[in-house]
This record gives C-alpha cells, structure tokens and sequence, in this order.
C-alpha cells in the first residue's frame, strides 16, 4: 500500500471510525494510515509525519520581558556630600550693608595724650584720638538656575523634584564660595579673608619633634608627641599673651581652629595616659575647638589647603567688649525673577561679601607647618 492510498483508506474509513466512537483532538488528527514502509522504518516514518522538529522563528529568539519591568528605583535619593562651611562657626557672621554698597569703612579710634606736672598756672598737657579708617571691598557673585517643561517632567518619572534640586544646588554653591572668601578673600580687591588679612602677625613655627620633623602627623600617622603638640599650643597662647600686653590671659575664651587631621594629633596620649585635649581643658578652660579643611596642607584631594602646610590658629573671641572680627556679607541669597521662555525658564541667584573683616589683629595668633 503506497502512502496515497492510505491516505485514500483512511479518509474513506473516517466516518465509520467515528461512528464506532473514535475521535482525536483537533490539532492532533491523523490524516493516513501507517504503510508497511513507515512500520519497517521509524526514522522515516518521524520525517513524514513531520514530527522531528519545530519550524524556525520568525522573530528573534528571547525568553525574557524588558528589564525596565524588573528594574527598582530606590525613593530614598542620596545626595552628594561636601566639607562642612566652617568659617561662620569659628568666627562668627554679621550682615554689612546691602547690595548697593561697594566700600566699607570700619573706623578705628587710639587715645593719647601726654601728662605734666600740675602747676596753678601749667596750662600744657595733652589729650587727643586718633582715627583710621580701613577699607574693605565687596564681591558680588552670582549662579543662574534653568530648566526646561520637559526635562522637569522626565525627572519627574524618576520621582525626582528637579526645580528644588537646583534651589538647593543654587544655595549650597553660593555658600560654598562665600566660605571660600571667608578664608582667602577676593584676588584684586580689598577684601582678605580669615588667613591670609594683611593685618595678621606673622606665623610662628612650630617645635622640632622627636620624630625628626616639625609635624604633628606624618603619612597618616600622630608622630608627635602629647608634650611636643601641648608645647606648640603653649606657644600660640604666649604669643597673644605678648601681643596684647595684659589683657589676654589663659582664661580668656579663645578658638583653637585647625584641620581635622591636626585635630586627631589632639588625641596623642604622654606617659600619664592623658592625652592633649585634656591637658588644654585643664590648663586652659575657655578654649573651644574648631576644624576646617583649608586649615591643611594644599593637596589634590585638598585644592583649598594651605601650600606652606597646615596651619593653626588661635583666636580670642572678644576684649573690653570688642569682637576680634567676623565674617561679613552685604547680601546672603537674592533671588532675582523668574524669566519664562517658550517652554523652558531661567532665574539668577545672586550674593556678596566683604570676606573676613579681622578687626583687631593682635587678638589672632598663627602656626604653620604643623
């Protein structure tokens, strides 16, 4: 029997068999009888029935869904960190001024005078004041926010709120360069910041320690002893005693500011297991502590240190009712209008400063290469 003619048997046998009860699922149904070729040879048969293997794809093999669909974004959004704006802290900030203002006078008043000896007609004797007044400068600086419709509704998929990301970028930039001028001031204006006024006493230098340099830390490591660094320390306070002639003494309250690498040195321990800070909170009560980065040593992870190394510094609050100086501003964060485009818009924030104004300079001492 060829295979026509089981087809031929089958389809005439077809009605019978399913009147006797015989039936095959749809996609399953047989079409022909097995010839006695296809019962000699299996292989054969499986190639004729078609059954030895599924036909090509005609899109590209893949057995997964997107992978946006198995993606998760974090709601918890981190930002990134920067040092601390620490000029504030150790000497305080005062707002001078508005914005209008260019130049800042602050008056300075010396008495004198000269004494003679009384007589009932000695009119000589003398006495007078004497005024100076310093000038200082203010940088205006400014940062300009802008944003488009689309891109802030694309953030907005990633439940990000852009416009308040750019205020907070806006004001976290404007107080990091007005901390900046804090410290070192305005390159070509009369405005200085807190190391590097014109008015400072020269710096001191530190002891030469046992370790065989004049470093209180080397290569990451407290080389100094606890006595060396309390013995620079004494040092910074015998030179405002000298500076100011009486009127600071070891109880008056002073600023201790340095790096927060120098600060570590602070835990240095001497033989009697008491370390550095606590010798200073013994000997010396009203000290406080502060740490900013542009008190170390210029470095690349460092670009706002110090090139001659880390410095400290010592500085007595007030005397007689006079602060020794602050950090000044004529304009924290203006925020200028919001200027609409087609589909986007624009707003400029602006501040300005008058950098560190150190009032009385013998009220700051100063130690270098630390």
């Amino acid at each position: 029997m060829s295979r026509h003619e089981a087809m031929a048997q089958f389809r005439a046998d077809k009605p019978m068999l399913e009147a006797m009860g015989v039936s095959w699922h749809a996609s399953v149904e047989p079409r022909m009888y097995a010839t006695p070729e296809f019962k000699r040879n299996y292989t054969l048969a499986m190639d004729a029935l078609g059954m030895d293997a599924q036909p090509p794809l005609s899109t590209d093999p893949n057995s997964a869904v997107p992978a946006m669909l198995t993606t998760l974004i974090d709601p918890d959004v981190y930002k990134v960190l920067f040092s601390p704006n620490r000029a504030a802290e150790i000497l305080g900030e005062v707002r001078k001024g508005s914005w209008l203002d260019d130049t800042a006078m602050f008056p300075i008043v010396e008495h004198e005078g000269e004494v003679t000896s009384y007589g009932d007609f000695n009119e000589s004797g003398h006495a007078g004041a004497n005024t100076n007044w310093p000038q200082r400068q203010a940088y205006l600086f400014q940062i300009v926010k802008e944003y488009g419709e689309r891109e802030l509704e694309r953030a907005g998929l990633a439940r990000v709120n852009w416009v308040s990301e750019l205020d907070a970028a806006a004001a976290t930039m404007l107080n990091k360069f007005s901390n900046l001028t804090y410290f070192y001031g305005v390159s070509g204006l009369q405005c200085y910041g807190l190391l590097n006024d014109p008015g400072l006493t020269a710096f001191v230098t530190p002891g030469t320690k046992a370790f065989g340099n004049k470093l209180w830390v080397t290569s990451g490591v407290v080389t100094a002893t606890a006595n060396e660094i309390f013995a620079d320390i004494q040092t910074l306070w015998i030179t405002l005693v000298g500076q100011n002639q009486g009127l600071v003494d070891q109880n008056a309250k002073v600023t201790l500011a340095m790096s927060p690498t120098s600060a570590m040195a602070l835990t240095a321990t001497n033989s009697f297991n008491v370390n550095v800070a606590d010798l200073l909170k013994k000997n010396f009560p009203n000290i406080r502590i502060e740490t900013a980065v542009q008190y170390g040593a210029l470095t690349s992870s460092n670009p706002q240190g110090s090139a001659g190394g880390n410095i400290v510094q010592m500085i007595v609050g007030e005397v007689e009712g006079q602060k020794a100086g602050y950090c000044a501003y004529n304009e924290k964060m203006r925020a200028h209008p919001i200027i609409r485009a087609m589909s986007s818009f624009r707003q400029k924030v602006s501040g300005g400063s008058w950098g560190a104004i150190v009032r009385q300079p013998a009220l700051y001492a100063q130690m270098i290469g630390v």
